[in-house]
């Protein structure tokens, strides 16, 4: 453990005890270590007792820095796990986190681009427009064309603060592999990686740029999702330059009540949104928080959505992908023994899993869940409880889909606070299937031929020489083959012989070594160790010298 990390924890002890948030825990369910270990740190008490417990989270998350406001940024949009003033506290969070130094954000900005504002800019405003937990924006006019901006500049030295909670976390993470002995399972060490993979990836703005143009461009024709444009140009690693949008908090539902939005558009919307990201173009927005989240003036009868800060992307291979869609349609279809087949085909659940159990105990969870609309249900109540299913099964946690189980738990928030009464089942269920009608049988089959004739088209003409070619070759590599088993039977052959060389020569040594000590006549003694030591240099000198066959 090094010294940064035992300075990073004990100044998240610290900020966790000064914000009282230890009183949060009900008394009678302090276990009695805990008591111990706070009593460790008397010196440390709460300083902020004036305020509610849900501005003492709010506060304690933000004194921690970004890696624990994101979390609280998750917590947000669980308006069935938390009640109004937690959420509401909570929701502070995405976008208006206190700003840094506008002078200090001018600073870097010149920094990255090499010049003043002024060149390239007009009409910069000090006051930011926005401030979150890794960045902070300020709008402008763009010189070249009048078209109005924003500029993203990273937070003064968020670099190092993430880094230090990283290693705190990794460190974690290997002490619970260590205490738990049940690594192999559970991989919180490798979900850390993966989140420190995701986490650095958001720090680099130009990643940011090259993430929103790629999912611009997969909805350039979509009346669902409008991404701003990006000016390239003008991106670095710790600034990025955009279109400056205009449009709703996805959270301010009053200003969209107001306005005539057909919410239960906009709920279906998002639904097929998040299955058209994950499944048809395999690149998905994994930070879709109210704060990143718009929706248009324009049209409120056809609403749309506006999406911002593409930081935090996922992705996966393609055998999870098509494991996940028929996941969901077995689970849409309440077929329970095909989920359970699947979790086993897929290696998420061990070969040996008794599956008529395993079917059961997901039925049991579930079942309950179908023929309600959303505001009845919870997916974070389902997850837990599968979870806790799944330890008794040995399920193998998979840290490629914790990022799309987080954005599965935005969507869930989203539709939740927009249009409750969504049918998910009858909304996602189609679209999976046509997904599924493309990616099997005879329609995927033409599908990949169309796509693949140019190619083989132009390698027909090569085929006769490919097959020539590869007769020779086939031809020279059974050769080749056969001189490397004479060469390894050769080299067999003259092992065999130096070692029966070698252990006959050191039985005779040993036999006349014992006549020499107890025979009178000494002649037989001598004729044991001479005979012996013709028969080493013998088998010394028939060894074979390399083993390069």
């Amino acid at each position: 453990m090094t010294i940064a990390s035992i300075r990073r924890g004990y100044h998240v002890i610290k900020t966790v005890l000064q914000f009282g948030l230890d009183d949060l825990l009900p008394k009678h369910k302090t276990p009695w270590y805990f008591k111990l270990l706070r009593g460790c740190f008397f010196w440390l008490r709460n300083r902020h007792k004036d305020k509610n417990p849900a501005e003492r989270l709010k506060l304690a998350m933000q004194e921690l820095g970004p890696v624990y406001i994101k979390l609280g940024q998750m917590l947000s949009t669980r308006r069935d796990l938390l009640d109004d003033e937690w959420a509401y506290q909570l929701a502070m969070l995405q976008d208006r986190v206190p700003p840094f130094d506008s002078a200090l954000a001018r600073i870097a900005i010149e920094e990255a681009l090499e010049q003043p504002i002024e060149d390239l800019f007009d009409n910069f405003d000090e006051t930011p427009l926005a401030s979150a937990s890794i960045s902070q924006v300020h709008t402008a006019t763009l010189k070249s064309n009048g078209k109005e901006v924003v500029l993203k500049v990273l937070r003064p030295n968020v670099e190092a603060k993430i880094e230090a909670d990283l290693q705190l976390m990794t460190q974690a993470a290997n002490l619970l592999e260590m205490l738990l002995g049940d690594g192999n399972r559970l991989r919180p060490a490798e979900v850390i990686e993966d989140y420190r993979t995701t986490i650095l990836g958001e720090l680099n703005l130009k990643l940011e740029a090259l993430n929103a143009i790629k999912l611009r461009n997969n909805f350039l024709d979509s009346d669902a999702l409008y991404i701003p444009y990006v000016y390239e140009e003008h991106c670095y690693k710790r600034l990025m330059v955009m279109e400056r949008i205009y449009g709703i908090p996805v959270s301010d539902t009053a200003a969209l009540r107001a306005q005539g939005t057909n919410f239960k558009l906009l709920a279906e919307r998002g639904v097929e949104l998040f299955f058209t990201q994950v499944f048809r173009d395999n690149f998905f927005h994994a930070d879709m928080h109210p704060g990143n989240i718009f929706i248009s003036t324009d049209h409120p009868e056809n609403p749309y959505y506006i999406g911002l800060d593409c930081g935090i992307m996922g992705t996966l291979t393609e055998v999870d992908k098509r494991y996940l869609a028929e996941n969901f349609l077995a689970f849409f279809n309440r077929d329970y023994h095909r989920i359970a087949q699947l979790y086993i085909e897929s290696g998420w659940v061990s070969e040996h899993t008794d599956v008529l159990a395993f079917e059961q105990a997901v039925k049991a969870v579930c079942e309950p869940m179908f023929n309600k609309p959303l505001d009845e249900i919870s997916f974070g109540h389902v997850l837990l409880e599968l979870f806790r299913t799944a330890r008794h099964f040995d399920i193998v946690v998979q840290p490629q889909l914790v990022l799309l189980e987080k954005t599965l738990l935005y969507i869930e928030g989203l539709g939740r606070q927009l249009y409750p009464q969504l049918d998910l089942w009858q909304t996602a269920k189609p679209f999976l299937e046509n997904w599924m009608d493309e990616q099997v049988g005879p329609k995927a089959m033409f599908k990949k031929v169309k796509t693949n004739a140019p190619y083989w088209a132009d390698m027909l003409p090569e085929f006769p020489e490919l097959i020539y070619d590869n007769l020779k070759l086939g031809r020279k590599l059974l050769g080749s083959q056969q001189q490397m088993l004479d060469k390894y039977l050769r080299y067999q052959q003259k092992s065999h012989k130096s070692n029966y060389l070698l252990i006959t020569s050191a039985v005779l040594l040993i036999c006349g070594t014992i006549l020499f000590t107890q025979s009178v006549t000494l002649w037989p003694a001598y004729i044991c160790i001479g005979l012996g030591c013709i028969l080493w240099i013998t088998g010394w000198r028939s060894r074979p010298k390399n083993r390069k066959f």
